[in-house]
């Protein structure tokens, strides 16, 4: 991706080398990685995992300075370009439909975080939660993505932060509202909201290729992402076989199709999973 350069998001807050100020009730490891992926990854919302607790204790204590390495500074600004090229997008199909963006903030930080979601280790991966309307990503989840998931390059990772981001879209435009608490409980629901989240992922990805940012495979390696991170294929690396009634976020053939959708589309509509009789 081309984003060497170019404007880089002031809604950045880095919190690497702060307290956390509050109990991390999601640990590490594999088991426990796999099991909140399952859950949270790309974009879920971590609160029924984490406890809702959303005490902020200590969050402006005074912390040295976080030290970088020259890889972390450079995966920073480029996330930090990506985010802005979100803001862009959003911002101009929400004035299509005579609304107003309201940016997100994305927060950096290294190990464990509080949000309005709670507290959470990285091993939840990169989540948003819709309590403080923010991003929370260790950028650690880069190496993650290419050793894990075998998902490696820049436009990966891009789809990961234009899928939570997505995440933030369907909040202001109360996406699924109409849904009953019932229904908001089940399975089929997480799906398809997740789904729309890639579909708007897709939609952000549109517009970068239309900017002319796209390198050539950088559609490959978002399409690749999402297929890694598609529920069947998660189940079968970390427990050998797949449980259909327990998926979250789509199978892997799904996640990639609905990308794919808000690619070819590049609008709002045609990315409406709620209704959609076939995902």
């Amino acid at each position: 991706m081309k984003w060497r350069g170019r404007r880089q998001s002031a809604n950045v807050e880095d919190r690497r080398g702060m307290g956390m100020g509050g109990k991390t009730v999601i640990g590490g490891g594999i088991g426990s990685i796999i099991i909140v992926l399952l859950f949270t990854l790309l974009g879920g919302n971590p609160g029924d995992l984490l406890g809702n607790n959303t005490s902020t204790n200590d969050l402006d204590s005074q912390a040295p300075p976080y030290q970088e390495s020259a890889q972390e500074k450079e995966l920073a600004d480029f996330v930090s370009v990506v985010l802005a090229d979100t803001e862009d997008v959003w911002s101009d199909e929400f004035k299509k439909k005579g609304l107003q963006y309201e940016n997100p903030r994305l927060v950096l930080y290294r190990d464990s975080v509080q949000s309005a979601c709670g507290s959470a280790s990285s091993a939840v991966g990169p989540f948003y939660c819709p309590g403080d309307h923010k991003l929370y990503i260790d950028l650690s989840f880069y190496e993650e993505l290419k050793q894990r998931f075998q998902a490696p390059g820049d436009f990966a990772m891009a789809y990961v932060i234009a899928h939570e981001v997505g995440h933030h879209v369907q909040t202001l435009l109360h996406s699924g509202d109409q849904a009953s608490q019932a229904q908001k409980s089940t399975k089929d629901y997480s799906v398809r909201f997740e789904l729309q989240a890639d579909y708007l992922a897709g939609v952000w990805a549109h517009y970068a290729q239309g900017k002319g940012y796209l390198e050539k495979g950088d559609l490959e390696e978002a399409q690749n992402a999402a297929n890694a991170v598609g529920d069947d294929n998660i189940q079968k690396k970390a427990q050998g076989y797949v449980v259909p009634e327990s998926f979250t976020h789509g199978t892997s053939e799904q996640r990639k199709r609905w990308f794919n959708k808000g690619f070819k589309n590049g609008t709002i509509e045609g990315g409406d999973t709620f209704k959609a009789s076939n995902l």
